[in-house]
Protein backbone atom coordinates (compact mmCIF):
# COMPACT_ATOMS: atom_id res chain seq x y z
CA UNK A 1 0.00 0.00 0.00
CA UNK A 2 2.94 2.73 0.77
CA UNK A 3 4.37 1.89 -2.30
CA UNK A 4 1.26 2.18 -4.53
CA UNK A 5 0.80 5.41 -2.64
CA UNK A 6 3.95 6.83 -3.11
CA UNK A 7 3.46 6.08 -6.84
CA UNK A 8 0.23 7.68 -6.74
CA UNK A 9 1.72 10.73 -5.92
CA UNK A 10 4.21 10.67 -7.68
CA UNK A 11 2.49 10.21 -10.59
CA UNK A 12 0.21 13.46 -9.33
CA UNK A 13 2.97 15.39 -8.75
CA UNK A 14 4.24 14.82 -12.47
CA UNK A 15 1.53 15.05 -13.73
CA UNK A 16 0.02 18.25 -12.43
CA UNK A 17 3.79 19.86 -12.79
CA UNK A 18 3.74 19.50 -16.82
CA UNK A 19 -0.57 20.87 -17.09
CA UNK A 20 0.45 23.59 -14.97
CA UNK A 21 3.55 24.61 -16.15
CA UNK A 22 1.48 25.35 -19.27
CA UNK A 23 -1.23 27.98 -17.39
CA UNK A 24 -1.27 30.79 -15.92
CA UNK A 25 -1.29 30.68 -12.27
CA UNK A 26 -4.19 33.64 -11.67
CA UNK A 27 -6.83 35.06 -14.31
CA UNK A 28 -6.14 38.45 -15.01
CA UNK A 29 -10.12 39.43 -14.83
CA UNK A 30 -9.27 40.04 -10.78
CA UNK A 31 -7.28 41.65 -8.45
CA UNK A 32 -4.20 39.93 -7.79
CA UNK A 33 -4.89 39.37 -4.15
CA UNK A 34 -7.87 37.15 -4.89
CA UNK A 35 -6.06 34.37 -6.50
CA UNK A 36 -2.83 34.96 -4.29
CA UNK A 37 -1.30 32.48 -1.46
CA UNK A 38 0.24 34.66 1.22
CA UNK A 39 2.90 33.14 3.49
CA UNK A 40 3.53 34.62 7.11
CA UNK A 41 7.23 34.85 7.39
CA UNK A 42 8.54 35.89 11.03
CA UNK A 43 11.86 36.80 9.89
CA UNK A 44 14.05 36.28 13.71
CA UNK A 45 13.23 32.45 12.82
CA UNK A 46 12.66 31.87 8.82
CA UNK A 47 16.58 31.56 7.36
CA UNK A 48 19.83 32.90 9.26
CA UNK A 49 22.20 34.23 6.45
CA UNK A 50 25.52 35.34 8.71
CA UNK A 51 25.16 32.67 11.74
CA UNK A 52 24.23 34.67 14.55
CA UNK A 53 21.45 32.58 15.79
CA UNK A 54 18.84 35.15 14.56
CA UNK A 55 16.80 35.06 11.37
CA UNK A 56 17.31 37.89 8.35
CA UNK A 57 16.44 40.08 5.47
CA UNK A 58 19.21 38.32 3.59
CA UNK A 59 17.93 34.47 4.84
CA UNK A 60 14.94 35.57 3.51
CA UNK A 61 15.79 36.60 0.28
CA UNK A 62 18.15 33.26 0.14
CA UNK A 63 15.02 31.12 0.17
CA UNK A 64 12.71 33.04 -2.84
CA UNK A 65 13.38 30.48 -4.98
CA UNK A 66 12.16 27.57 -2.48
CA UNK A 67 8.80 29.87 -1.91
CA UNK A 68 8.51 30.24 -5.52
CA UNK A 69 8.27 26.57 -6.37
CA UNK A 70 6.11 25.43 -3.07
CA UNK A 71 3.37 27.82 -4.66
CA UNK A 72 3.41 31.23 -3.01
CA UNK A 73 2.45 34.42 -4.42
CA UNK A 74 3.26 37.11 -1.47
CA UNK A 75 5.09 36.95 1.52
CA UNK A 76 3.98 38.82 4.60
CA UNK A 77 7.00 40.06 6.37
CA UNK A 78 6.73 40.64 10.72
CA UNK A 79 7.59 43.62 12.05
CA UNK A 80 11.47 44.46 10.46
CA UNK A 81 11.97 47.92 11.90
CA UNK A 82 14.62 49.22 14.46
CA UNK A 83 12.72 48.04 17.68
CA UNK A 84 14.17 47.31 21.28
CA UNK A 85 12.28 43.90 20.83
CA UNK A 86 10.32 44.14 23.84
CA UNK A 87 7.38 42.66 21.75
CA UNK A 88 9.90 41.27 19.00
CA UNK A 89 9.48 43.98 16.63
CA UNK A 90 5.71 45.71 17.16
CA UNK A 91 7.52 48.10 19.34
CA UNK A 92 8.56 50.29 16.81
CA UNK A 93 10.94 52.60 17.43
CA UNK A 94 11.41 53.53 13.14
CA UNK A 95 9.02 53.27 10.72
CA UNK A 96 11.48 54.33 8.14
CA UNK A 97 14.36 51.88 8.52
CA UNK A 98 15.11 48.04 8.64
CA UNK A 99 16.08 46.70 12.44
CA UNK A 100 20.04 46.15 12.17
CA UNK A 101 19.81 42.92 13.51
CA UNK A 102 17.67 42.32 10.47
CA UNK A 103 20.00 44.54 7.93
CA UNK A 104 19.85 47.39 5.91
CA UNK A 105 17.39 49.09 3.81
CA UNK A 106 20.24 48.05 0.45
CA UNK A 107 19.37 44.40 1.56
CA UNK A 108 15.96 44.90 1.75
CA UNK A 109 15.67 47.02 -1.63
CA UNK A 110 17.26 43.91 -2.62
CA UNK A 111 14.72 41.59 -1.32
CA UNK A 112 12.11 43.14 -3.48
CA UNK A 113 13.91 43.43 -6.42
CA UNK A 114 14.75 39.60 -5.99
CA UNK A 115 11.29 38.51 -5.22
CA UNK A 116 10.16 40.50 -8.26
CA UNK A 117 11.78 38.77 -10.41
CA UNK A 118 9.75 35.70 -9.35
CA UNK A 119 6.36 37.29 -9.26
CA UNK A 120 6.52 37.27 -5.37
CA UNK A 121 5.32 40.32 -4.01
CA UNK A 122 6.74 41.57 -0.19
CA UNK A 123 3.98 43.14 1.95
CA UNK A 124 5.20 44.23 5.66
CA UNK A 125 3.36 44.42 9.07
CA UNK A 126 2.78 47.78 9.87
CA UNK A 127 2.05 48.75 13.39
CA UNK A 128 0.02 52.05 13.81
CA UNK A 129 -1.77 51.67 17.02
CA UNK A 130 1.65 52.25 19.00
CA UNK A 131 5.45 52.85 18.84
CA UNK A 132 7.91 52.29 21.24
CA UNK A 133 8.49 53.97 24.58
CA UNK A 134 12.13 54.64 22.47
CA UNK A 135 10.28 56.13 19.71
CA UNK A 136 11.92 59.77 19.06
CA UNK A 137 7.99 60.78 19.40
CA UNK A 138 7.58 59.41 22.56
CA UNK A 139 10.69 60.35 23.71
CA UNK A 140 10.12 64.35 23.02
CA UNK A 141 6.57 64.28 24.10
CA UNK A 142 7.26 62.71 27.70
CA UNK A 143 9.75 65.42 28.22
CA UNK A 144 7.64 67.82 28.91
CA UNK A 145 3.63 69.19 29.09
CA UNK A 146 4.38 71.35 26.43
CA UNK A 147 6.71 69.43 23.73
CA UNK A 148 5.82 69.38 20.66
CA UNK A 149 4.60 65.77 20.21
CA UNK A 150 2.85 65.70 23.54
CA UNK A 151 -0.61 65.18 22.29
CA UNK A 152 0.86 62.41 19.73
CA UNK A 153 -0.02 60.23 22.38
CA UNK A 154 -2.49 59.99 25.23
CA UNK A 155 -1.50 61.56 28.69
CA UNK A 156 -4.33 62.17 31.61
CA UNK A 157 -4.09 63.18 35.08
CA UNK A 158 -5.43 60.40 37.81
CA UNK A 159 -8.12 60.14 39.17
CA UNK A 160 -6.42 60.28 42.66
CA UNK A 161 -3.13 59.69 44.54
CA UNK A 162 -2.05 56.52 42.89
CA UNK A 163 -5.20 55.95 41.03
CA UNK A 164 -5.05 55.61 37.46
CA UNK A 165 -7.36 57.89 34.99
CA UNK A 166 -10.12 54.72 34.60
CA UNK A 167 -10.37 50.78 34.86
CA UNK A 168 -9.09 50.15 31.63
CA UNK A 169 -6.66 47.25 31.67
CA UNK A 170 -3.43 46.08 29.13
CA UNK A 171 -4.31 42.89 26.89
CA UNK A 172 -0.85 42.02 28.41
CA UNK A 173 -2.04 42.05 32.06
CA UNK A 174 -2.05 44.99 34.68
CA UNK A 175 -3.33 49.00 34.06
CA UNK A 176 -3.50 50.11 30.56
CA UNK A 177 -1.92 53.19 32.13
CA UNK A 178 1.79 53.76 33.12
CA UNK A 179 2.61 56.72 35.60
CA UNK A 180 5.32 58.96 34.58
CA UNK A 181 6.92 60.89 37.18
CA UNK A 182 8.61 63.29 34.34
CA UNK A 183 5.34 64.88 34.10
CA UNK A 184 3.31 63.64 36.80
CA UNK A 185 0.56 62.18 34.25
CA UNK A 186 -0.23 58.31 32.73
CA UNK A 187 -0.10 57.35 29.55
CA UNK A 188 -2.24 54.91 28.05
CA UNK A 189 -1.06 51.75 26.67
CA UNK A 190 -3.49 48.95 25.16
CA UNK A 191 -0.60 46.55 24.72
CA UNK A 192 2.74 46.54 26.99
CA UNK A 193 3.69 49.53 28.80
CA UNK A 194 6.92 50.07 26.64
CA UNK A 195 3.82 50.46 23.66
CA UNK A 196 2.32 53.58 24.24
CA UNK A 197 -0.46 54.04 22.30
CA UNK A 198 -0.42 56.90 19.35
CA UNK A 199 -3.38 60.11 19.34
CA UNK A 200 -4.97 59.07 16.33
CA UNK A 201 -7.63 62.21 17.26
CA UNK A 202 -4.50 64.51 16.44
CA UNK A 203 -4.45 65.02 12.65
CA UNK A 204 -0.49 65.23 12.97
CA UNK A 205 -0.68 61.69 14.24
CA UNK A 206 -2.92 60.36 10.90
CA UNK A 207 -0.46 62.71 8.61
CA UNK A 208 2.73 60.90 9.78
CA UNK A 209 1.64 57.20 9.87
CA UNK A 210 -0.14 57.86 6.26
CA UNK A 211 3.74 59.23 5.33
CA UNK A 212 4.51 56.25 6.48
CA UNK A 213 2.61 53.57 4.29
CA UNK A 214 3.44 56.24 1.04
CA UNK A 215 7.17 55.60 2.09
CA UNK A 216 7.20 52.11 1.61
CA UNK A 217 4.71 51.99 -1.24
CA UNK A 218 7.22 53.86 -3.17
CA UNK A 219 9.61 51.63 -2.34
CA UNK A 220 8.06 49.14 -3.71
CA UNK A 221 6.00 47.21 -0.93
CA UNK A 222 2.60 45.39 -2.10
CA UNK A 223 0.54 45.89 1.19
CA UNK A 224 0.39 46.09 4.60
CA UNK A 225 -0.94 43.75 7.13
CA UNK A 226 -2.24 45.91 9.76
CA UNK A 227 -1.42 45.27 13.21
CA UNK A 228 -4.00 45.40 15.67
CA UNK A 229 -5.87 48.33 13.73
CA UNK A 230 -9.52 48.08 15.84
CA UNK A 231 -7.34 49.92 18.73
CA UNK A 232 -6.77 52.60 17.38
CA UNK A 233 -9.55 55.20 19.19
CA UNK A 234 -10.56 55.65 22.05
CA UNK A 235 -13.29 57.31 23.98
CA UNK A 236 -12.23 60.75 25.16
CA UNK A 237 -14.63 60.36 27.84
CA UNK A 238 -12.55 57.82 29.20
CA UNK A 239 -15.20 55.88 30.69
CA UNK A 240 -14.97 53.09 32.65
CA UNK A 241 -15.10 49.00 31.01
CA UNK A 242 -18.04 46.90 32.07
CA UNK A 243 -16.54 44.55 34.09
CA UNK A 244 -17.63 41.20 33.99
CA UNK A 245 -17.62 37.61 36.14
CA UNK A 246 -13.87 35.74 36.61
CA UNK A 247 -10.66 36.52 36.40
CA UNK A 248 -7.96 36.47 33.17
CA UNK A 249 -5.06 34.37 32.90
CA UNK A 250 -3.23 37.30 34.38
CA UNK A 251 -5.01 37.72 37.43
CA UNK A 252 -7.27 40.64 36.66
CA UNK A 253 -10.91 41.22 36.29
CA UNK A 254 -12.26 40.09 33.11
CA UNK A 255 -13.55 42.87 30.88
CA UNK A 256 -15.29 44.31 27.90
CA UNK A 257 -12.90 46.52 26.12
CA UNK A 258 -16.47 48.73 24.98
CA UNK A 259 -14.55 52.24 25.01
CA UNK A 260 -11.07 51.16 23.88
CA UNK A 261 -11.64 48.94 20.84
CA UNK A 262 -13.48 48.94 17.76
CA UNK A 263 -14.48 52.34 17.98
CA UNK A 264 -16.23 53.49 14.75
CA UNK A 265 -13.68 56.51 14.11
CA UNK A 266 -11.59 53.64 13.01
CA UNK A 267 -13.59 53.05 9.60
CA UNK A 268 -12.59 57.00 9.07
CA UNK A 269 -8.50 55.94 9.11
CA UNK A 270 -9.46 53.09 7.05
CA UNK A 271 -10.90 54.58 3.90
CA UNK A 272 -8.59 57.05 4.65
CA UNK A 273 -5.50 54.55 4.01
CA UNK A 274 -6.86 52.33 1.65
CA UNK A 275 -6.85 55.73 -0.50
CA UNK A 276 -3.53 55.98 -0.19
CA UNK A 277 -3.45 52.46 -1.06
CA UNK A 278 -5.00 52.85 -4.10
CA UNK A 279 -3.28 55.93 -4.76
CA UNK A 280 0.10 53.95 -4.87
CA UNK A 281 -0.94 51.27 -7.46
CA UNK A 282 -2.08 47.73 -6.99
CA UNK A 283 -1.67 47.75 -3.08
CA UNK A 284 -3.64 45.20 -1.01
CA UNK A 285 -4.39 45.66 3.12
CA UNK A 286 -4.68 43.17 5.14
CA UNK A 287 -6.51 43.32 9.04
CA UNK A 288 -5.88 41.79 11.95
CA UNK A 289 -9.59 42.59 12.73
CA UNK A 290 -10.20 39.15 14.24
CA UNK A 291 -13.87 38.87 15.92
CA UNK A 292 -16.38 35.82 16.51
CA UNK A 293 -19.27 38.28 15.44
CA UNK A 294 -19.49 37.75 11.35
CA UNK A 295 -21.36 40.96 10.76
CA UNK A 296 -18.66 43.31 12.73
CA UNK A 297 -16.15 41.70 11.36
CA UNK A 298 -17.56 42.07 7.98
CA UNK A 299 -17.48 45.97 8.74
CA UNK A 300 -13.93 46.41 8.07
CA UNK A 301 -14.69 45.47 4.48
CA UNK A 302 -16.29 49.44 4.25
CA UNK A 303 -19.79 50.56 3.63
CA UNK A 304 -18.65 50.49 -0.49
CA UNK A 305 -15.60 47.66 0.06
CA UNK A 306 -13.28 50.49 0.37
CA UNK A 307 -11.12 49.82 3.50
CA UNK A 308 -9.32 46.54 3.58
CA UNK A 309 -9.87 43.99 0.97
CA UNK A 310 -8.52 41.15 3.61
CA UNK A 311 -9.82 41.58 7.16
CA UNK A 312 -8.73 38.76 9.23
CA UNK A 313 -10.72 36.24 10.96
CA UNK A 314 -9.60 33.81 13.52
CA UNK A 315 -12.61 31.63 13.01
CA UNK A 316 -10.31 28.67 12.17
CA UNK A 317 -7.98 29.10 15.03
CA UNK A 318 -10.82 28.50 17.67
CA UNK A 319 -11.67 25.33 16.70
CA UNK A 320 -9.41 23.27 18.41
CA UNK A 321 -10.54 20.05 17.40
CA UNK A 322 -11.42 18.40 13.76
CA UNK A 323 -15.26 18.37 13.26
CA UNK A 324 -16.87 18.93 9.88
CA UNK A 325 -20.10 20.77 11.24
CA UNK A 326 -18.04 23.67 13.21
CA UNK A 327 -15.68 24.22 9.96
CA UNK A 328 -18.82 24.08 8.08
CA UNK A 329 -20.84 26.67 9.92
CA UNK A 330 -17.61 28.59 9.92
CA UNK A 331 -17.08 28.52 6.19
CA UNK A 332 -20.82 28.95 5.63
CA UNK A 333 -21.06 32.21 7.92
CA UNK A 334 -17.16 33.73 6.41
CA UNK A 335 -18.14 33.10 2.98
CA UNK A 336 -21.86 34.71 2.67
CA UNK A 337 -20.60 37.54 5.14
CA UNK A 338 -23.19 40.45 5.16
CA UNK A 339 -21.02 42.92 3.11
CA UNK A 340 -20.45 40.54 0.41
CA UNK A 341 -15.93 40.43 0.99
CA UNK A 342 -13.60 38.51 -0.52
CA UNK A 343 -13.01 35.85 2.23
CA UNK A 344 -9.68 35.17 3.74
CA UNK A 345 -8.41 31.96 5.59
CA UNK A 346 -5.81 31.27 8.13
CA UNK A 347 -5.16 28.18 10.21
CA UNK A 348 -1.69 29.42 12.21
CA UNK A 349 0.17 32.73 12.69
CA UNK A 350 2.79 33.63 14.95
CA UNK A 351 0.57 34.36 17.67
CA UNK A 352 -1.58 30.98 17.50
CA UNK A 353 -0.32 27.45 18.61
CA UNK A 354 0.60 25.75 15.34
CA UNK A 355 -2.38 23.60 13.77
CA UNK A 356 -0.30 20.97 13.40
CA UNK A 357 -0.49 20.34 17.30
CA UNK A 358 -3.98 21.92 17.63
CA UNK A 359 -5.89 18.94 15.62
CA UNK A 360 -2.77 16.04 15.29
CA UNK A 361 -3.77 13.39 16.74
CA UNK A 362 -0.23 11.94 17.92
CA UNK A 363 -0.23 9.04 15.15
CA UNK A 364 -1.86 10.40 12.18
CA UNK A 365 -0.69 14.37 12.45
CA UNK A 366 1.06 14.50 8.78
CA UNK A 367 -2.61 13.10 7.58
CA UNK A 368 -4.63 15.31 9.26
CA UNK A 369 -1.67 18.18 7.88
CA UNK A 370 -2.51 17.39 4.33
CA UNK A 371 -6.13 17.47 5.69
CA UNK A 372 -6.33 20.80 6.79
CA UNK A 373 -3.96 21.86 3.89
CA UNK A 374 -7.03 20.90 1.56
CA UNK A 375 -8.94 22.77 3.09
CA UNK A 376 -7.33 25.77 3.60
CA UNK A 377 -6.60 26.40 0.04
CA UNK A 378 -9.47 24.47 -1.97
CA UNK A 379 -11.82 26.90 -0.21
CA UNK A 380 -13.57 30.45 -1.97
CA UNK A 381 -10.50 33.31 -0.98
CA UNK A 382 -7.15 33.62 0.25
CA UNK A 383 -5.39 31.89 1.94
CA UNK A 384 -2.39 32.79 4.62
CA UNK A 385 0.05 30.00 5.49
CA UNK A 386 2.61 30.35 8.19
CA UNK A 387 5.93 29.41 7.43
CA UNK A 388 6.75 25.96 8.20
CA UNK A 389 3.48 24.49 8.51
CA UNK A 390 4.12 23.21 4.59
CA UNK A 391 6.28 20.83 6.49
CA UNK A 392 4.28 19.76 9.55
CA UNK A 393 5.98 22.02 11.82
CA UNK A 394 4.97 21.44 15.43
CA UNK A 395 5.47 23.74 18.58
CA UNK A 396 8.03 23.65 21.05
CA UNK A 397 6.72 25.39 24.17
CA UNK A 398 9.08 26.44 27.01
CA UNK A 399 9.30 23.43 29.58
CA UNK A 400 9.75 26.02 32.36
CA UNK A 401 9.76 29.90 33.27
CA UNK A 402 13.34 30.46 32.93
CA UNK A 403 12.69 29.45 29.14
CA UNK A 404 9.91 31.44 28.37
CA UNK A 405 11.61 34.84 25.76
CA UNK A 406 7.96 36.19 25.06
CA UNK A 407 6.82 38.41 27.76
CA UNK A 408 3.20 37.24 27.60
CA UNK A 409 4.86 34.28 29.62
CA UNK A 410 6.80 35.52 31.76
CA UNK A 411 4.06 37.43 33.32
CA UNK A 412 1.38 34.83 32.78
CA UNK A 413 3.40 31.27 33.51
CA UNK A 414 2.41 28.67 34.36
CA UNK A 415 -1.21 29.00 32.60
CA UNK A 416 0.12 31.36 29.79
CA UNK A 417 3.28 29.78 28.11
CA UNK A 418 3.88 32.62 25.63
CA UNK A 419 4.04 32.32 21.96
CA UNK A 420 7.55 31.21 21.93
CA UNK A 421 6.52 27.64 20.80
CA UNK A 422 4.97 28.99 17.59
CA UNK A 423 8.02 30.93 16.67
CA UNK A 424 10.63 28.48 16.65
CA UNK A 425 14.07 28.65 13.58
CA UNK A 426 12.32 27.07 10.06
CA UNK A 427 13.12 23.27 10.24
CA UNK A 428 15.63 23.03 6.54
CA UNK A 429 17.44 20.28 6.94
CA UNK A 430 18.45 17.27 9.74
CA UNK A 431 22.03 19.46 10.45
CA UNK A 432 22.63 20.81 13.74
CA UNK A 433 19.76 23.68 14.53
CA UNK A 434 18.14 22.03 11.68
CA UNK A 435 19.93 24.10 9.26
CA UNK A 436 18.83 27.28 10.30
CA UNK A 437 21.66 28.38 11.75
CA UNK A 438 25.65 27.49 12.52
CA UNK A 439 25.01 29.39 15.65
CA UNK A 440 23.08 28.27 18.53
CA UNK A 441 19.40 29.57 17.54
CA UNK A 442 17.50 32.11 19.44
CA UNK A 443 15.02 29.62 20.40
CA UNK A 444 15.38 26.11 20.31
CA UNK A 445 14.03 23.74 17.70
CA UNK A 446 11.85 20.86 18.46
CA UNK A 447 13.08 17.44 18.23
CA UNK A 448 10.61 15.99 15.04
CA UNK A 449 13.13 18.48 13.01
CA UNK A 450 15.17 15.15 12.26
CA UNK A 451 12.32 14.05 10.19
CA UNK A 452 10.29 17.03 9.37
CA UNK A 453 12.31 19.09 7.61
CA UNK A 454 12.51 20.87 3.82
CA UNK A 455 15.30 18.34 2.42
CA UNK A 456 14.32 15.26 3.84
CA UNK A 457 10.62 16.00 2.38
CA UNK A 458 11.73 17.14 -0.75
CA UNK A 459 12.98 13.63 -1.08
CA UNK A 460 9.46 12.10 0.51
CA UNK A 461 6.73 11.72 -2.64
CA UNK A 462 4.68 10.84 0.55
CA UNK A 463 5.87 14.03 2.40
CA UNK A 464 3.56 16.84 3.64
CA UNK A 465 5.84 19.24 1.80
CA UNK A 466 4.79 17.14 -1.42
CA UNK A 467 1.09 17.05 -0.62
CA UNK A 468 1.28 21.16 -0.18
CA UNK A 469 3.25 21.42 -3.83
CA UNK A 470 0.98 19.51 -5.60
CA UNK A 471 -2.24 21.30 -3.91
CA UNK A 472 -1.26 24.48 -4.88
CA UNK A 473 -0.37 23.95 -8.27
CA UNK A 474 -3.64 22.34 -8.22
CA UNK A 475 -5.41 25.48 -6.64
CA UNK A 476 -3.04 28.16 -9.25
CA UNK A 477 -4.22 26.14 -12.48
CA UNK A 478 -7.77 24.99 -11.64
CA UNK A 479 -10.40 27.72 -12.43
CA UNK A 480 -12.88 26.41 -10.16
CA UNK A 481 -10.99 26.41 -7.50
CA UNK A 482 -9.79 30.38 -8.02
CA UNK A 483 -13.20 31.71 -8.94
CA UNK A 484 -15.87 28.87 -8.33
CA UNK A 485 -18.74 29.64 -5.86
CA UNK A 486 -18.84 27.91 -2.78
CA UNK A 487 -21.48 25.53 -2.22
CA UNK A 488 -21.74 22.72 1.00
CA UNK A 489 -22.75 19.22 0.61
CA UNK A 490 -24.21 16.58 2.81
CA UNK A 491 -24.76 19.44 5.30
CA UNK A 492 -26.03 16.82 8.21
CA UNK A 493 -22.60 14.40 7.97
CA UNK A 494 -21.11 14.87 11.33
CA UNK A 495 -17.94 13.57 9.91
CA UNK A 496 -16.88 14.24 6.11
CA UNK A 497 -16.72 18.11 5.19
CA UNK A 498 -17.83 18.47 1.48
CA UNK A 499 -18.26 21.21 -0.73
CA UNK A 500 -18.56 22.10 -4.40
CA UNK A 501 -16.24 24.89 -6.29
CA UNK A 502 -18.37 25.65 -9.12
CA UNK A 503 -18.27 27.71 -11.74
CA UNK A 504 -20.61 27.41 -15.30
CA UNK A 505 -19.20 24.72 -17.47
CA UNK A 506 -16.71 23.33 -14.28
CA UNK A 507 -17.05 22.47 -11.13
CA UNK A 508 -14.37 20.46 -8.55
CA UNK A 509 -16.18 18.34 -5.14
CA UNK A 510 -13.48 18.12 -2.58
CA UNK A 511 -14.15 15.70 0.44
CA UNK A 512 -12.74 15.50 3.40
CA UNK A 513 -13.09 12.93 6.29
CA UNK A 514 -12.40 14.70 9.43
CA UNK A 515 -12.98 11.17 11.57
CA UNK A 516 -10.59 8.31 12.37
CA UNK A 517 -12.54 5.77 10.72
CA UNK A 518 -13.03 4.70 7.17
CA UNK A 519 -15.88 6.97 5.23
CA UNK A 520 -17.86 6.32 2.26
CA UNK A 521 -19.96 9.60 1.45
CA UNK A 522 -22.77 9.53 -1.64
CA UNK A 523 -22.94 12.40 -3.38
CA UNK A 524 -26.04 13.58 -5.58
CA UNK A 525 -25.42 16.87 -7.34
CA UNK A 526 -28.19 16.88 -9.38
CA UNK A 527 -29.97 19.32 -7.20
CA UNK A 528 -26.49 21.67 -8.59
CA UNK A 529 -27.60 20.90 -12.37
CA UNK A 530 -24.54 18.25 -12.28
CA UNK A 531 -25.75 14.70 -13.40
CA UNK A 532 -22.83 13.32 -13.42
CA UNK A 533 -21.88 9.88 -11.96
CA UNK A 534 -18.22 9.77 -11.64
CA UNK A 535 -15.29 12.48 -10.63
CA UNK A 536 -12.22 12.48 -12.13
CA UNK A 537 -9.30 12.60 -9.53
CA UNK A 538 -7.34 15.52 -9.26
CA UNK A 539 -5.84 14.99 -5.84
CA UNK A 540 -6.32 12.02 -3.06
CA UNK A 541 -4.38 11.28 -0.25
CA UNK A 542 -5.13 6.96 -0.62
CA UNK A 543 -4.36 4.91 -3.87
CA UNK A 544 -7.65 6.28 -5.37
CA UNK A 545 -6.80 7.35 -9.14
CA UNK A 546 -8.73 7.87 -12.46
CA UNK A 547 -13.03 8.25 -11.87
CA UNK A 548 -14.51 7.94 -8.92
CA UNK A 549 -18.23 6.39 -8.49
CA UNK A 550 -20.01 9.33 -6.88
CA UNK A 551 -22.52 7.15 -4.78
CA UNK A 552 -19.38 5.83 -2.78
CA UNK A 553 -16.20 7.87 -2.44
CA UNK A 554 -14.04 5.71 -0.11
CA UNK A 555 -12.15 8.37 2.58
CA UNK A 556 -9.40 6.25 4.54
CA UNK A 557 -8.92 7.84 7.95
CA UNK A 558 -8.24 11.49 7.42
CA UNK A 559 -8.84 11.15 3.74
CA UNK A 560 -8.99 13.73 1.12
CA UNK A 561 -10.27 13.47 -2.40
CA UNK A 562 -10.83 16.35 -4.77
CA UNK A 563 -12.27 15.52 -8.35
CA UNK A 564 -13.31 17.27 -11.25
CA UNK A 565 -16.98 16.61 -12.41
CA UNK A 566 -18.62 16.29 -15.22
CA UNK A 567 -22.18 17.65 -16.13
Amino acid sequence: MRIRKFALLLFLSISLSFSQAQQPRASEKHPWWQHAVFYEIYPRSFADSNNDGMGDINGITSKLDYLHALGIDAIWITPCFPSPQVDFGYDVSDYRDIAPEYGTLKDFDRLLAEAKKRNIRVLLDLVMNHTSDKHAWFVDSRSSRTAQHRDWYIWRDGRGPDQPPNNWESTFGGSAWQFDPTTNQYYYHFFYREQPDLNWRNPKVEEAMMDVARYWFKRGVAGFRLDAVTTLFEDPKLSDNPVTPGLNKFGDPNMEDKYNNRLPQVHDELRRLRKVADESGDRVLIGETGSDDVAKLSEFYGPNLDELQLPMNFFFTEVNKLSAPEFRKQIAEWDQNPKHGWPVWVLSNHDQVRHYNRYGDGDHNDAIAKLMATMLLTLRGSPIMYYGEEIGMENNDPKSRDQVKDPIGKLGWPKEKGRDGERTPMQWDDNANAGFSKETPWLPVPTSFKTHNVAAEEKDANSVLRFYESLLRLRHSNPALLDGEYIALNENDSNVLAYLRKLPGRAVLVALNMSGEKQSPSFDLSAQGLHAKTAATLLSSSSAQGQQNLSKVTLEPFGVFVGEVGK
